[in-house]
């Protein structure tokens, strides 16, 4: 969905308006449409990558060396209590824009905004035990 296609891509190259709040030669800020709570910005590559495990560690790197400051900034002008920064990562994890993007959704006791899930457990040592021998092995075998 790069280029023509991407709703964000398109932002990027100035095609449709945003409410750019930062920039950088990497990514870019603006306020997201469709808030959650007022102030809620979405950060996003200036290049197109799908998804977080597509981008190389350097411009990830130089993406997010702001996300601090950023996150400092929402939170002071919008009286926020409190902030969650969320990337959801391939369609199944709630990702409906398919070009990498943080959300920094400012808080406040009462809200209505919900991110919850229903606490699980490992079956036995066993199975986390091998759940991270399973992620080091891959870790150690390619990828980024």
């Amino acid at each position: 969905m790069a280029g023509a296609d991407c709703v964000f891509c398109k932002i990027v190259q100035g095609q449709i308006p945003a409410e750019i709040v930062w920039q950088s030669p990497w990514a870019i800020a603006f306020l997201d449409i469709n808030p959650a709570n007022p102030g809620h910005v979405l950060l996003v590559l200036r290049e197109h990558y799908a998804t977080v495990d597509t981008i190389p560690p350097a411009l990830f790197g130089s993406a997010l060396q702001e996300l601090p400051r950023l996150a400092d900034a929402v939170m002071r002008a919008t009286g926020a209590e409190g902030l969650n920064v969320v990337l959801n990562n391939g369609k199944v994890a709630g990702q409906v824009i398919d070009h990498v993007h943080f959300h920094l959704i400012p808080r406040r006791s009462g809200d209505s905004v919900t991110i919850r899930w229903e606490p699980g457990t490992y079956r036995d040592s066993a199975e986390v035990t091998s759940t991270a021998e399973r992620i080091r092995a891959a870790l150690s075998t390619g990828g980024q």
